[in-house]
């Protein structure tokens, strides 16, 4: 689930080898942030496949903020704002507020995430899984790369060729039917 917004001019899709400074530019990420939302959010996580030791990645680390309940987000987009963080709404995910970041910061996508959403149960179980099954994230590195050489400018094309090995992926974590169906449905390019 981490569609981005189509209102920017195509970008080339770059998938890099993995960058052993990733968790580092997150821990400075997380020093930023949490002084903002540490009274109302739960945790900071590094998600995504630069989370991932030894998985390639686009060179974008993203950060999940994690919320007790929805109720928390007003707050929290309003702590964030005070950082310069410009809050673009869910993107078309249901649980997941996403943020453009300062210009000021390294290269990030920064997300809120109420703690009982699919959009968190699918960040964290997906990141756990790679890490606890290197034969699947080679696979999965083995993949992106594939898909950024056959659509370097089609991201829709590229998360819907990644869908298959990550509904698998969440289906063995134990998500619902319901919750593989809404990924599933975030994840698929249209039929054009």
């Amino acid at each position: 689930m981490e569609r981005e917004g189509f209102s920017r001019a195509p970008r080339t899709i770059v998938v890099a080898d993995y960058d052993p400074r990733w968790p580092e530019i997150f821990e400075r990420l997380r020093s930023e942030i949490w002084p903002a939302v540490g009274d109302v959010a739960s945790a900071i996580e590094h998600v995504g496949s630069t989370s991932v030791p030894g998985l390639p990645a686009k060179p974008i680390i993203d950060v999940t903020v994690i919320l007790p309940s929805a109720a928390d987000v007003p707050l929290a987009i309003q702590r964030l704002a005070t950082l310069g963080y410009e809050h673009q709404g869910d993107l078309g995910i249901s649980g997941r507020e996403a943020f453009k970041s300062p210009e000021r910061l390294p290269r990030h996508h920064l997300y809120l995430c109420p703690l009982d959403s699919t959009a968190l149960a699918n960040h964290l179980a997906v990141r756990d899984y790679l890490r606890a099954h290197p034969d699947t994230a080679r696979d999965y590195g083995a993949l992106k790369k594939r898909l950024a050489r056959e659509f370097p400018h089609d991201i829709g094309r590229y998360i819907d060729g990644k869908t298959d090995l990550l509904l698998e992926i969440l289906s063995a974590c134990g998500l619902s039917t319901a919750q593989l169906e809404a990924v599933a449905r975030v994840n698929r390019k249209p039929d054009e």
